[in-house]
C-alpha cells in the first residue's frame, strides 16, 4: 500500500452545511488548524468548486479568490488544493488558482462524463499541479463502466482518480469492487482514491475498506462537514487508522479539538444522519441537493422526503438543483389529479 494521503473538505464540501457563508478569517484559523494536525491537503473553493457561486448553486459569502487568497503563505505541511467542475469553472480560473498557490486540484464529473475532463486535467498538468479525477455519484455505474471512465482520466494525465460515492448510497461491498476494478484497469502508479458521505452511516466503514483494497488517498471532513449527514468524519476516520496501526501524518486530538471547537459552532443544521439526510443515501441522490429539497418542501407543504425519493426515482443528478423545484410541483399536480 502506498503512504496514506488525508484530504480534508471541511473548507469545500463544507461549504454546503452553512449555505456556503465562511467568512475569511474561519477560513484561514480551520485551514492553520487542520495544517497543525498535519493532514496532507486541504481543499478550498466554493461547494461546487472554483466559480460555484451562482443563483443555481447559491453564492458564497465571499469569491473562490478571497477564500484562496493568503492561505498557501501560512500552511507549512498541507497542500492546498482546490476543485474545478468542468463546464462551470474555465481553464483561466484553474490558472488564477494557480497563482494563489494552489498546488493540487480535483476535476470532477458526473461518472459517466470523463470525456469532458481531459481539457482541465492536461490543463492542469501543464501547470505542474497534482491532478485527482473526481468521478460523482460512482454508485450510478457498475464497477467496470466507472473503471473505464477512470482509465480516460488516467489516460488524459491525472495522477489519481476517485471513487466518489456523492449522495452517501454505496454500501461497503459495492465500494470494494469499484476499487478493485480500478486497480485492475489502472496503471500501477495512478493512485485511487475514496470521497464517501454519511447519509447511510458507513462513511468511514467505506473509506477503511477502500483503503484496504487499494485506495490511498482519503477524504474526509471535521466532524463530517459537508452536504447531506456529511462526509466521512476525519477525526473519528484517524482515530480508526490507529487503531488500525495504519502510518499516517494527522494527529488524532488536534483534529478533536478543531471538530468540536472551530466546527460544530458553525452548523446552522446539525450535519448529522436524520430522516432527511437518511433519505438522502437510501434514494441515492446527490447529497448537496438536501437544502434545495428541504427548501422546496416548506415552500410547498411537502415533505423532504417524498422529494428527494422522486428525484432518486428520476436519476438527477449534479448540476439539476434548479429542477428540485419543478419536481416539487409535480408533485403537487399529480396529489391534485389523484383525489
Amino acid at each position: 500500500m502506498k503512504q496514506i494521503y488525508i484530504q480534508d473538505v471541511t473548507l469545500r464540501d463544507g461549504m454546503h452545511a452553512i449555505k456556503h457563508q465562511y467568512d475569511k478569517e474561519t477560513i484561514k484559523t480551520i485551514a492553520l488548524a487542520l495544517d497543525a494536525a498535519k493532514v496532507d491537503a486541504i481543499e478550498i473553493s466554493h461547494g461546487d468548486g472554483l466559480a460555484g457561486g451562482s443563483f443555481n448553486y447559491g453564492f458564497g459569502a465571499h469569491t473562490d479568490w478571497e477564500w484562496l487568497e493568503g492561505i498557501s503563505e501560512v500552511l507549512t505541511h498541507a497542500k492546498l488544493t482546490t476543485l474545478v467542475l468542468p463546464g462551470i469553472a474555465t481553464i483561466s480560473d484553474l490558472r488564477r488558482a494557480r497563482d494563489l498557490g494552489v498546488e493540487s486540484v480535483r476535476i470532477a464529473t458526473h461518472c459517466t462524463e470523463a470525456d469532458i475532463s481531459p481539457q482541465h486535467i492536461a490543463a492542469a498538468k501543464n501547470l505542474g499541479m497534482d491532478v485527482g479525477g473526481f468521478l460523482m455519484m460512482a454508485h450510478m455505474s457498475t464497477p467496470s463502466q466507472l473503471a473505464s471512465q477512470a482509465k480516460i482520466m488516467e489516460d488524459a494525465g491525472a495522477d489519481c482518480v476517485y471513487v466518489t460515492d456523492s449522495a452517501g448510497a454505496l454500501l461497503m461491498d459495492g465500494v470494494i469492487d469499484r476499487i478493485k476494478a480500478f486497480r485492475e484497469i489502472l496503471n500501477p502508479e495512478t493512485e485511487i482514491g475514496i470521497h464517501c458521505h454519511h447519509n447511510l452511516s458507513l462513511g468511514v466503514a467505506n473509506t477503511v475498506v477502500a483503503m484496504q483494497h487499494g485506495a490511498n488517498r482519503l477524504d474526509a471532513s471535521l466532524a463530517g462537514m459537508g452536504a447531506g449527514a456529511g462526509n466521512a468524519p476525519l477525526e473519528v476516520l484517524v482515530a480508526v487508522l490507529n487503531k488500525m496501526n495504519v502510518e499516517h501524518h494527522a494527529d488524532v486530538y488536534k483534529l478533536m479539538d478543531a471538530a468540536d471547537d472551530l466546527i460544530r459552532p458553525l452548523q446552522q443544521r446539525p450535519v448529522r444522519v436524520d430522516r432527511e439526510t437518511l433519505s438522502l443515501g437510501y434514494a441515492g441522490v446527490y447529497s448537496s441537493f438536501l437544502i434545495h429539497a428541504e427548501n422546496a418542501a416548506k415552500k410547498y407543504g411537502l415533505d423532504t422526503r417524498t422529494i428527494l425519493e422522486e428525484l432518486g426515482r428520476r436519476n438527477m443528478v449534479g448540476g439539476q438543483e434548479d429542477m428540485i423545484v419543478d419536481v416539487a410541483l409535480d408533485l403537487i399536480r399529480d396529489a391534485g389529479d389523484a383525489v
